[in-house]
């Protein structure tokens, strides 16, 4: 995780240093920043915001696929295929700085990088996988704790009060990264405030103790397994 870090921080230092020549865009919260299907051969710096990416069925059921802040880089699939497969949405107002996939390549090879770049991708595709594991094992109550502890490995702003994910989120965004409704989220956050397992207020989301929650997941899936 450690080479990770590096790999962010000293990519992400090097897009800053070439603030003045790549273009700086910003998008109104609702905005889409690209769209399924249209050809899009950059990469994406948050500035400053959130931003979500999201695919939609045929049936027109949404799935969100995953969440970024600021610092985050995104758009990565566009290394491979000009086509993209999802859609980047702005969830606030949000700068981004836009880095062509010639550019990017450049700074790779200049800054020795490639090797980072590559672990970086690995790590994501594991967080993926991992999600998919648990969208498949997992019933929804489950499946929305262990994403929400995913958050907050990931997000997670520690204070006094516990780790507070930090990324706004709708209860029909949770809804839709775990694939059940809102109204159930509902339910299962109530449930989990009443465990003591987090605090929930306006969109932000504070777990009060990570472990509390993991040892809660191995414990209901114990349960589930045994009948």
């Amino acid at each position: 995780m450690q080479d990770v870090l590096n790999f962010t921080d000293r990519i992400v230092d090097r897009i800053r240093s070439d603030d003045r020549i790549l273009p700086t865009v910003t998008v109104s919260r609702g905005d889409h920043i690209y769209n399924c299907t249209e050809r899009d051969r950059s990469v994406y710096l948050i500035k400053s915001g959130q931003v979500k990416t999201v695919m939609v069925t045929s049936s027109g059921k949404r799935c969100l696929l995953d969440l970024y802040i600021t610092g985050d880089i995104f758009g990565e699939l566009c290394m491979t295929d000009p086509c993209r497969v999802e859609t980047a949405i702005a969830m606030a107002d949000t700068e981004i700085t836009k880095i062509p996939r010639r550019r990017l390549l450049t700074i790779l090879e200049e800054e020795d990088l490639f090797e980072g770049f590559a672990e970086h991708l690995t790590s994501r595709l594991s967080e993926q996988q991992r999600i998919i594991v648990n969208l498949v094992t997992m019933e929804s109550e489950l499946r929305l704790a262990a994403r929400l502890l995913q958050l907050s490995h990931r997000f997670g702003q520690i204070h006094q009060s516990g780790s507070t994910i930090g990324a706004r989120l709708t209860q029909e965004e949770l809804a839709e990264m775990v694939g059940t409704t809102r109204s159930r989220v509902g339910f299962f956050l109530k449930r989990f405030r009443e465990a003591g397992l987090l605090e929930s207020s306006r969109g932000w989301i504070t777990i009060r103790n990570e472990a509390s929650l993991a040892d809660y997941i191995d414990e209901r899936m114990g349960l589930s397994t045994a009948f």
